[in-house]
């Protein structure tokens, strides 16, 4: 078990998400930054899908009850292994009664802490990811306890990748033609591909809301689906890009269609930074 001695500000437990269940109203769910989870558990071996934490924003403290190892990736929070700062992208052996605790966030949003195995909790409709109304809760709460798998420590586990800031510091958010993308003449098109566009504080794990009104409009349309990655445009011109959360439908024209890569750079996005379209 992993013991949670503090739970930071918003720490869930994640898989790739909850797929086959949107046709009775059940988002996906799933890790924001699936390619810095992704890594994770590639470095240790893991299995594509396997569990993980994923922490936003304030990291928890953690104590481990039994040997395992462990990866930090995503967002750089200043992570420490008992009084030992530890770097992301790194395989480190962990010892029962190690505490692992975050510091100061300095580059990101969200983070991922793998461990050897995955997380053991409970699945639900064939995933691990939290999501509130469907399983107990939301997120980690103090003095709560997940189950691992006690591994034996294999000394082969010393794969490391190179940290780029790349990642972080581009704002181009590649994507494809949404279906009502064709609704609009070529000057909206146009605006709605140039136009420089910066997060709000209106962001979590349903959407991230835009700050300018780009292209007013009065389109209306059926209520029709929508997935992670879809950028709906308001009738007020204002752009509300869909995350891994998100409802399964939507009345607003879908402008736009996100690539998983462009969701995991949206991801780790804050209030006030800038994004642009490129389509594909």
């Amino acid at each position: 078990m992993i013991k949670v001695l503090h739970s930071g500000f918003y720490t869930s437990i994640q898989d790739k998400g909850r797929f086959r269940f949107r046709n009775i109203g059940v988002p996906v769910s799933g890790t924001m930054d699936s390619i810095s989870a992704g890594l994770a558990n590639a470095l240790l071996n893991n299995n594509d899908n396997d569990a993980l934490l994923e922490i936003a924003l304030n990291g928890p403290k953690l104590e481990f009850t039994k040997p395992t190892a462990i990866v930090i990736s995503g967002a750089e929070m200043s992570p420490k292994l008992n009084t030992n700062s530890i770097l992301n992208y790194r395989v480190y052996q962990v010892k029962k009664g190690d505490i692992i605790s975050f510091g100061k966030l300095q580059k990101g949003l969200y983070a991922y802490l793998a461990i050897q195995g995955g997380f053991q909790s409970k699945t639900v409709l064939k995933s691990k990811s939290f999501y509130d109304g469907l399983t107990v809760r939301s997120r980690l709460q103090k003095n709560d306890s997940i189950p691992y798998k006690s591994k034996a420590i294999v000394k082969t586990l010393n794969s490391a990748i190179k940290n780029t800031n790349s990642f972080f510091e581009t704002n181009i958010l590649e994507v494809f033609k949404g279906p009502e993308f064709e609704l609009f003449n070529f000057e909206e098109q146009r605006k709605l591909l140039q136009t420089k566009l910066t997060v709000t504080n209106s962001m979590n794990r349903m959407g991230y809301r835009l700050k300018e009104s780009v292209v007013l409009h009065n389109k209306s349309m059926i209520t029709s689906p929508v997935l992670p990655g879809t950028v709906q445009l308001t009738p007020s011109g204002h752009l509300i890009v869909l995350m891994k959360d998100a409802q399964t439908t939507g009345g607003y024209p879908r402008v736009f269609q996100l690539t998983e890569k462009s969701i995991s750079i949206l991801a780790q996005k804050k209030a006030g930074d800038s994004i642009k379209f490129s389509l594909l």
